[in-house]
């Protein structure tokens, strides 16, 4: 136990967002699973630009490498014998939206990921709308 305590102490943003997103995770259904990746998406991407205007390759990199398993996550998600054509068309966007992140990854713009966010975020209060009137 004493190992933990000075690992949790670096970053307590990071570590009640991690406490936070597992208790959140732990009660959301299917749906609000969704909600969450398009959230942890957004915040990915913000961080990866964020962290190419500070220089900071290793977040970067990092936060990159996390919006693309969330991107796979969404994609492995979708019902494709009940979602017919919207699943199809959001798998596409889910692999455009990797290419765009992994083309972007080797630049220092942070102009993509910003995008890549604006669109995503789109999708994501489409989804909200839905599962609202649903």
């Amino acid at each position: 136990m004493s190992g933990l305590a000075p690992r949790l102490g670096r970053n307590p943003e990071a570590t009640y967002r991690q406490v936070d997103l597992a208790g959140r995770t732990a009660t959301a259904d299917a749906h609000g699973l969704v909600d969450l990746l398009y959230e942890e998406l957004g915040r990915a991407l913000a961080a990866s630009a964020a962290a190419i205007r500070a220089g900071n390759l290793a977040v970067k990199s990092e936060k990159i490498a996390r919006a693309v398993a969330i991107l796979f996550a969404l994609e492995a998600g979708l019902d494709f014998e009940r979602g017919g054509p919207v699943a199809k068309t959001l798998a596409g966007v889910y692999r455009g939206a990797r290419k765009q992140i992994l083309d972007a990854s080797l630049s220092l713009d942070p102009r993509p990921f910003q995008e890549v966010a604006a669109n995503m975020a789109e999708i994501a209060a489409a989804w909200r709308q839905l599962r609202g009137a649903a």
